[in-house]
C-alpha cells in the first residue's frame, strides 16, 4: 500500500511531466509523423498515451552510479521516422531545461536538480516524502 506522501509525490511528478509534454508537443510535435498505433495529441485522457512524446521518470536505487538514487527521466518519441541525433539531442536538452525550470513550482522548498548520470538524466536531491 502506498503512503499518502508517495501518492502526492507521484501526482506532482506526473503534473510536471504533463507540462513538459505540452511544451514539447507545441514546439516539436509537427516535425514527425506519429507511429501508426499512436493516437493524436489530446485524444486520450493521459498525455503519456497520445501525441508524439511520452516523458516521465522511473525510480532508480542508483547502485554503482555517480549520483546514487533518483528518478531516471525517460523521453520517448512515438514515430517510425528516423530522428537525427542532432534533433533528438535538442529535444532532450529542451526537455531537461524545462524540467529544471519547473522543479521549484512542483516541489517548492526542495533541494532537487537534474544531473547527467552516465548516459541518462536523473532527478536527484531531497527525495524524502516527509515534507510534501
Amino acid at each position: 500500500m502506498e503512503s499518502a506522501q508517495s501518492i502526492e509525490w507521484d501526482r506532482r511528478l506526473k503534473k510536471m511531466f504533463d507540462e513538459v509534454d505540452d511544451f514539447l508537443e507545441d514546439k516539436y510535435g509537427h516535425l514527425y509523423r506519429l507511429h501508426p498505433n499512436r493516437l493524436k495529441r489530446g485524444e486520450t485522457s493521459n498525455k503519456e498515451m497520445d501525441g508524439l512524446f511520452n516523458i516521465g521518470a522511473s525510480f532508480s536505487p542508483g547502485y554503482g552510479t555517480e549520483f546514487g538514487r533518483g528518478y531516471v527521466i525517460d523521453l520517448h518519441l512515438s514515430t517510425l521516422a528516423k530522428v537525427e541525433p542532432r534533433v533528438k539531442n535538442e529535444i532532450e536538452l529542451d526537455a531537461i531545461s524545462m524540467v529544471k525550470s519547473l522543479l521549484s513550482k512542483y516541489f517548492p522548498k526542495r533541494e532537487l536538480d537534474i544531473k547527467k548520470d552516465g548516459t541518462v538524466y536523473k532527478l536527484c536531491g531531497d527525495l524524502s516524502l516527509g515534507t510534501l
